[in-house]
């Protein structure tokens, strides 16, 4: 493996389709790349039907220009390849590797990712691509490193095959049927089995315990498909090229932290509405899972992407302009492609790759911008992408090295993610379940930690139980474990010995209520935590409609603050409450606790918080941000991070008025060299950002 991939500052470019060009099309492409500052492309990814027209026949040498080019022009390749978009002859050969989904219905043809990927024929065929793809162009010195596939995970494939190697998944894991009727609790409903081959398909399926491990074993089956396809490029890579793939982290089948493991570095697809949608005083609601909203959501995909391996990661596609349908036009304002791209930058992205270079003029993404337009007449959009080219140019040496900065641990279990989708606690507002009730009660704190200054580190919790609680508690004083539903005793007790060895821990709603099969705990809750928090319930309650909250002395509440979608009726045994609710027939009294344990804090937040609660909470859990030494309040963010020179500052303006923000300590405007004393005042320009490094300081 290549650990660590070596290149020296941000790699910059976008995914390029000369296959998708007229003829004659490529030189001026590649010079107005090279014009713009790209100093990277993705390529090959998509066209299975162009490498083998048929089966068996082998079209490989008409790259060999694009990266013979992009060689010449100093542009390094990343060469993708193509087994998430089968050929049609391989459909006709092989109807049968289409996916089936939970209703016993095969995926229709003509989209993409139509296939059940675990199903052997169509691992031989894809193995065989790869191969003829790698071996011819491993040894180019354009090729920096491999994409495997593209955005796995697209889908949970109910195939024959699939369950059988499901069936075989449980009896490696649990041994005898027996135990598994022990284990899931199949008493319940007459679900016990006899035999192996009794167990039912789980389209039906309406059991939590089967339903979380079904999702345990598709995740499975995509971690395997990536590190299968990883090791075959391996066999021919250079020991100086990396193996990726790209993540988009709202994909059903994926556990993005193990999925990574088997990978170099982390690569992953942030999309953003623009316009409004990166301004940090208009509210928008998220269209969709993988379609984020707001500056802080930009932040917390990045802590995201950081959080697959712990460590800085790859932009493989992001907007240049409009994303989605014809119907979603918002291209980005002037000046939010820079802001866009230094805020994932601050987070720790190693390269921003837009996708893609040129608009389509055929196919579903025909109205997805590129850098250039449909005209192809390099415009605005164009222009703004070369003047971050010449940014990234000027800062990527302050970058070497660079650590983003964290005030706050986050816990992300998938688990919870995935059982909360099938059995989700809240519900939308007509009453039905909310299948994103994970996301919703997790992006309650991010949000307000991010509107408030403090910024985040997210973990997994298979890596949060391998590290000490006192190494721990020394680097992240605050952590948040906002809806650990799914955690064995290991984990539990690892939040209770981080409190107890210095750290702030915060409990959110079902965090130490159900085992590591989503079974309510036997335990009075949070079990194995209610002692040591000062705190314990056995009612809660669905709210219909917020509620009023007030304050103790020493917390100060943000007008309009509120507690939404959840009570816990919580008892105090020792706890001091922080907020209480107005008085209601439900007798629930306090909505945040908080007591000393060991040589820490545990406070328990009983709701999901409206937003005012959010940043009220956040502003108390961490009163001193780099926002505030730079007295930078919303719309304006101070992110911050430790490099090989010192500390790196990234200060944004999300929005369309000019701000100030006050220099802290002495400092240089990166780009520019100027130096600014302790105390002055630096503009920031409507949608502007800046970056500024404090010599020899580690924030």
């Amino acid at each position: 493996m290549t650990l660590n991939p070596q290149f020296p500052g941000v790699l910059f470019g976008a995914a390029y389709y000369a296959e998708y060009q007229e003829q004659g099309t490529l030189d001026r492409d590649l010079d107005l790349m090279a014009e713009a500052g790209f100093t990277v492309i993705r390529v090959g990814e998509s066209v299975w039907s162009t490498w083998e027209p048929r089966n068996g026949e082998f079209d490989l040498d008409w790259l060999q220009p694009v990266l013979d080019g992009a060689h010449a022009r100093g542009i390094a390749v990343i060469l993708g390849t193509p087994t998430y978009a089968i050929p049609p002859w391989l459909q006709t050969l092989h109807p049968e590797i289409a996916a089936v989904d939970g209703d016993g219905h095969a995926h229709g043809w003509g989209a993409r990712q139509e296939m059940d990927q675990s199903v052997p024929v169509y691992r031989r065929y894809a193995e065989r691509i790869t191969r003829e793809v790698v071996a011819r162009y491993a040894d180019h010195p354009a090729v920096i490193g491999y994409q495997v596939d593209n955005e796995p995970g697209n889908n949970l494939p109910h195939n024959e095959s699939t369950f059988q190697a499901f069936v075989a998944w449980l009896r490696g894991r649990y041994g005898t049927v027996e135990r598994l009727n022990e284990e899931w609790g199949l008493v319940y409903w007459s679900h016990r089995i006899a035999e192996w081959s009794e167990l039912w398909r789980p389209g039906g399926n309406l059991m939590p315990q089967y339903q979380l491990e079904w999702r345990r074993f598709q995740g499975d089956q995509a971690t395997d498909l990536i590190a299968w396809q990883a090791g075959i490029v391996r066999e021919y890579a250079r020991d100086d090229q990396f193996v990726t793939t790209c993540i988009s982290y709202s994909r059903p089948q994926i556990s993005d932290d193990q999925l990574a493991a088997s990978l170099d570095i982390t690569a992953g697809n942030p999309y953003y509405l623009m316009q409004d949608g990166l301004s940090a005083d208009v509210d928008l609601p998220r269209r969709a899972d993988w379609w984020h909203t707001g500056p802080w959501a930009l932040f917390q995909w990045g802590d995201r992407a950081y959080s697959s391996r712990q460590e800085r990661f790859l932009v493989t596609e992001t907007n240049a302009q409009s994303i989605g349908g014809p119907w979603q036009n918002q291209p980005p304002y002037p000046g939010q492609i820079k802001q866009a791209a230094f805020a994932l930058v601050a987070r720790g992205s190693r390269m921003v790759e837009y996708w893609h270079w040129h608009t389509l003029h055929f196919g579903v993404e025909t109205y997805w911008g590129g850098v250039l337009p449909h005209s192809q007449v390099p415009g605005r959009i164009y222009r703004e992408v070369a003047e971050l080219g010449a940014s990234l140019k000027r800062i990527g040496g302050a970058l070497d090295g660079f650590e983003p900065d964290a005030d706050v641990l986050m816990l992300h279990s998938t688990d919870t993610k995935w059982s909360f989708e099938f059995y989700p606690p809240l519900a939308v507002e007509d009453g039905t379940a909310d299948r994103r009730s994970y996301a919703r009660i997790v992006d309650a704190f991010y949000r307000g930690l991010s509107e408030t200054g403090a910024q985040v580190r997210v973990q997994h919790p298979r890596q949060f139980v391998k590290q000490s609680a006192a190494e721990l508690a020394s680097r992240y004083p605050v952590l948040v474990a906002a809806a650990e539903y799914v955690a064995d005793d290991a984990l539990l007790d690892a939040l209770r010995a981080y409190a107890e060895a210095g750290g702030h821990l915060v409990l959110g709603i079902r965090t130490g209520y159900g085992d590591e099969l989503a079974r309510a705990r036997r335990g009075v809750a949070p079990d194995r935590l209610h002692d040591a928090a000062g705190v314990w319930y056995d009612e809660y309650s669905n709210l219909a409609e917020p509620l009023e909250v007030t304050a103790g002395e020493g917390f100060e509440l943000e007008p309009g603050s509120q507690a939404t979608a959840w009570v816990d009726v919580l008892n105090l045994d020792g706890a001091d409450t922080l907020v209480s609710y107005r008085p209601t027939e439900l007798g629930a009294e306090a909505a945040i606790t908080t007591t000393p344990f060991g040589a820490g804090r545990i406070t328990y937040v009983g709701t999901v918080p409206n937003e005012p609660l959010a940043r009220s909470i956040a502003r108390w859990l961490v009163p001193e941000t780099a926002a505030r030494a730079w007295r930078a309040e919303s719309p304006v963010t101070v992110s911050t991070g430790r490099a090989g020179h010192g500390t790196v500052v990234f200060v944004h303006n999300w929005s369309a008025d000019a701000h100030i923000v006050t220099v802290p300590t002495d400092s240089i405007h990166v780009e520019t060299g100027e130096r600014f004393s302790a105390g002055s005042h630096f503009p920031l320009e409507a949608r502007g950002v800046a970056v500024f490094e404090i010599p020899g300081s580690q924030s």
